[in-house]
């Protein structure tokens, strides 16, 4: 059985993450940005697939990164 997982609405997304919506509809446009579903006209967020994108997102720094400290 499959489980459902949390779906977010454009603005639900926007305020979890303070961007606007319509930044939100210019990354679908240009196919960039975390993954989304449509129904219909209706856009729907996956919260498992915003959460590995915004991971994917992560910037190491000298401090963060074993392989990168210096010895």
């Amino acid at each position: 059985m499959l489980m459902a997982t949390k779906k977010l609405s454009p603005q639900e997304v926007a305020d979890m993450y303070g961007v606007k919506t319509c930044t939100l509809a210019c990354w679908r446009c240009k196919k960039v940005g975390p993954r989304y579903a449509k129904l219909g006209s209706r856009v729907m967020y996956d919260i498992e697939d915003l959460e590995d994108w915004f991971a994917s997102r992560c910037v190491h720094t000298r401090d963060s990164a074993p392989q990168l400290r210096k010895r």
